[in-house]
């Protein structure tokens, strides 16, 4: 009788998401046209890779590796590279923070979705960027700091908070009650 071969699991972790991101940035630096497109990436990932923790990190790529997200290269001087797979950079253009955007299901759960984060003055750019990610994913902005949306979200809320290490400065809420919600119902159109 031939043994089944268990088929590596898909499930990819936080820090593996920023890994793969972090080739894929690679490939953007390839891709770029304009020296300040080119410095904009390479900022973002220099400082992505400053925040990694080295043994997570290998621990990371080996999980990777064995989920075929990522491959390895040979090269002509014996180092190896790992460059992503077709399905890693499937999963990567997933988790594309430029473009992410909330998935609209069949009917409202009635049920509301509140961001709320108070980052302090010295991560003022942190702060800046959330919101922006905030109001381009089509939150409401509730208050300054308070953004609200009517459907399921905790996945993209919880990438962008580990993305930017931002997990101790933000909190996510599901209401079923909110104060105006007469407004909110007319801005998102729902009955």
């Amino acid at each position: 009788m031939k043994k089944r071969r268990k088929k590596p699991s898909r499930r990819v972790g936080h820090l593996q998401q920023k890994v793969i991101l972090l080739l894929l940035g690679g490939l953007a630096l390839g891709l770029c046209h304009s020296p300040k497109q080119y410095f904009r990436v390479a900022r973002a990932i220099k400082t992505e890779w400053r925040a990694i923790n080295r043994h997570a990190l290998n621990k990371a790529i080996h999980a990777l590796y064995q989920s075929k997200l990522v491959e390895t290269k040979g090269n002509r001087d014996g180092t190896l590279t790992l460059v992503l797979s077709k399905e890693g950079k499937q999963l990567a253009l997933t988790y594309d923070l430029e473009n992410m955007k909330i998935k609209e299901p069949g009917h409202w759960d009635r049920k509301w979705r509140m961001v709320m984060f108070d980052v302090p003055e010295n991560l003022k750019r942190v702060r800046d960027t959330l919101r922006m990610h905030f109001k381009d994913m089509g939150f409401y902005e509730f208050q300054k700091s308070v953004f609200v949306h009517p459907y399921p979200c905790a996945e993209e809320i919880e990438y962008i908070v580990e993305f930017y290490n931002a997990r101790r400065h933000v909190r996510f809420v599901v209401a079923t009650e909110i104060d105006n919600v007469i407004e909110l119902k007319r801005h998102f159109q729902l009955s």
